[in-house]
This record gives C-alpha cells, structure tokens and sequence, in this order.
C-alpha cells in the first residue's frame, strides 16, 4: 500500500509540474495590446507630458522621446551624466543629471537646450508644483526648490537620509527617504517642515493618489499608505520582492518589482488584479492615460502594458 501510495503521489507531483507551470505563465502574461520598446542602455524613468513618452537613458546621458500611439522614437537628446528623474512644468521637460549634480531644462516641442542649473550633490528625482521645481539630493540630505520660470534656487531644505522619490499633493512636498526609512512632509509655498513619517524600509519611489501618500519600500518589500493631513500609516501591504517603481492611473496603482522582473496592478484596498511579467529589474512607471509605461532598467527596453 504505502509503496502504491507513493508511486500515486509522484504520479501527481509529476502531472502537476506542467499544469502549474502553465498556471504560473497564464498569472504573468502580457494583457493584449502590451508592447515593448528599445530604447538604450539603463532606462530609468518614464513621463508623460500629455503628448509624448520621456524616458532617461542612464547608461547614455540622454534622453528619449517616443510616441505612445507606437513607441516611435522621435528624438534622442544629450543631457548631464546619470540622467535619471523627469518633471515636466507644461512647456519643459526638467531633467535631474544623478552624476553632474545639474538638472537640465528641454523644450518638450523639440528637445532644444533650454538650460542647465546646479543643486545639489547625486540628485534623483524631481518633481513640479504648478510653480517652482524640486529635486532631491540624495547625498546631501536635501531638497532644492527652482524657479521654473528661469532656474533660480529659491531654497535648499533638509530631509532625512538619501532622499529618492519625490511627490506633490497640491500643497505639499512629500519625500522618501531611502536611508532613514521615513518621509518628510514640507510646505511647498516656504518649505516649511510640517512632519516625518516612518514607513517601509528604504523607500524608494512615492505616488499621491489624489487622497492618499504612497511608497515604494524596497527594503522590507512592501507599499505604505499614508493619511495626508496627518501622515498616520493607514494601511501597509506585503508584495513581490523588492518595490522599487510605484504609479497611480487614476482608480488603481501599479507596481515596478525589480526584485521579479515584474509589474504589480492592485486597487488601493490591496487587492492584486494582475501580475505581468516585463524586463530585468524595472524601476519607473508613467500613466499616458489608457496605457502604463515601464522602464526596464537592465534590458534597455520600456514596456507598454494597456491599463484595461
């Protein structure tokens, strides 16, 4: 019996190893419609300006611009060494240069040189307020504020330890700080500390969702909620390996794992919708309005994957 029973149970593991496989390929598949594009060596992050697709190209110094309706590239254009976060104030594409400690200006119409101005020392990602650009300097432990109009610093404000992701909720900057595992909440209008928040562990990316503060933890391989007026932790979520891109479509969020080369859809109740698998090591993720756009960092590819 116990011999019959084992031959039974290898016959089952042995039968299951194909369903399960093709289970795990079905969960990971690509939606219909998903495209992948070429780019160049370590695209970090992806921006949509309402027309066209940005992407830095870290390994290049450059930048990409492609259209969405087909991943046309239609430009590629020199900026400072390390490119790597992108803003843009309704006219320019503002570029942080990680290895210069310079953030370049490009007219999104055509990619011409606007300008480049110092902050401060390995800048990562930037963010614009309606006004004045910011950016954070991860090893300075602070933030600058720019006048979009014309460049000018208009304040350098202390955060925690390497600052990374950057986001505005209408009326305030919220930082993660990948180091200190926490964010700093400032006053966009003076800079003003209005408060420090634990979260994950080395947060990365941050996304505001319309009520809510998100981050990318890293570290400790989860999401945090946060409550704006407040910055109580409303909720936090376990997920796949290694957070490190988080993005808001406007109903649900999406996730860029590089610890499994993969793109997390959920609702902001936790719910997983999708899993998809992409390129090596994913990093960013940008919304154009129907479809989301991944940078896969080390396949020197983007990925568009319809929302629907």
């Amino acid at each position: 019996m116990k011999n019959r029973m084992g031959s039974w149970g290898k016959a089952v593991r042995q039968a299951c190893l194909p369903v399960c496989a093709i289970a795990l390929m079905l969960a990971w598949a690509l939606p219909l419609g998903a495209q992948t594009f070429t780019v160049g060596s370590m695209p970090w992050v992806s921006l949509f300006d309402g027309t066209n697709i940005w992407v830095s190209i870290r390994g290049d110094n450059t930048v990409v611009k492609l259209r969405p309706s087909d991943g046309t590239v239609l430009g590629t254009f020199t900026v400072g060494a390390g490119p790597t976060g992108l803003a843009f104030d309704g006219a320019n594409i503002w570029v942080a240069n990680r290895d210069s400690n310079t953030v370049t200006v490009l007219k999104a119409a055509d990619g011409t040189l606007v300008a480049t101005y110092p902050v401060g020392v390995y800048p990562h990602e930037i963010v614009y307020d309606g006004a004045n650009i910011w950016v954070t300097n991860g090893r300075s432990n602070n933030i600058s504020k720019l006048r979009a109009s014309d460049g000018a610093i208009l304040g350098t404000f202390a955060v925690g330890q390497f600052p990374y992701g950057i986001a505005f909720d209408g009326a305030n900057i919220w930082v993660a700080n990948y180091t200190s595992n926490n964010v700093t909440e400032r006053r966009a209008s003076d800079g003003a500390l209005l408060g420090t928040f634990t979260v994950g562990r080395h947060p990365l990316e941050i996304t505001f969702d319309g009520q809510h503060i998100w981050t990318a933890n890293h570290g400790s391989s989860n999401i945090s909620e946060l409550q704006t007026s407040d910055g109580a932790v409303l909720q936090t979520f376990n997920m796949e390996v290694k957070e490190y891109g988080i993005a808001f479509d406007g109903t649900d969020l999406w996730l860029a794992n590089d610890g499994c080369n993969c793109v997390i859809h959920m609702q902001t109740d936790g719910t997983v919708l999708a899993t998809y698998g992409v390129g090596t090591a994913p990093t960013s993720l940008s919304f154009d309005g129907s479809s989301m756009w991944i940078t896969n960092s080390k396949s020197k590819s983007v990925t568009k994957l319809p929302a629907n």
